[in-house]
């Protein structure tokens, strides 16, 4: 994250998207449901999906969003697990630049926390 002054040179505007529920999209691969195997009350479970806290979790988001948004990466948004930060020199251009985004969010069945995002706004925390 030290690198992001040097990818926002000449950036003014900005926007802040939160995904929400980002790890439980990813499919255990088949075969390992059994490593997360748990006993309750009533039974014993698999996840099919990867739950939170596994050791994993953070790199294997990390992949999905850099292959979805690979070809942007850097030049218009950057993307650090579950947070994208899209940023853009003119208006104009960050309407294009959060179609894009929204568009991949879309097709790969991603979704933004609303309460957590902050859009064309002059700086990022």
């Amino acid at each position: 994250m030290n690198q992001l002054p040097t990818v926002f040179n000449g950036a003014t505007i900005f926007s802040n998207i939160d995904l929400c529920g980002a790890y439980n999209l990813l499919r255990i691969k088949e075969g390992n449901e059994h490593l997360t195997a748990f006993r309750a009350k009533y039974g014993s479970y698999e996840y099919f999906v990867m739950p939170f806290g596994l050791t994993n979790d953070p790199a294997s988001f990390q992949n999905l969003v850099n292959d979805i948004f690979l070809d942007f990466l850097d030049i218009s948004f950057v993307v650090y697990l579950d947070h994208i930060i899209v940023f853009s020199s003119s208006k104009e251009e960050h309407v294009k630049h959060m179609a894009s985004v929204l568009q991949r969010l879309r097709d790969n069945n991603l979704f933004a926390k609303d309460s957590k995002c902050a859009f064309h706004a002059s700086s990022v925390e």
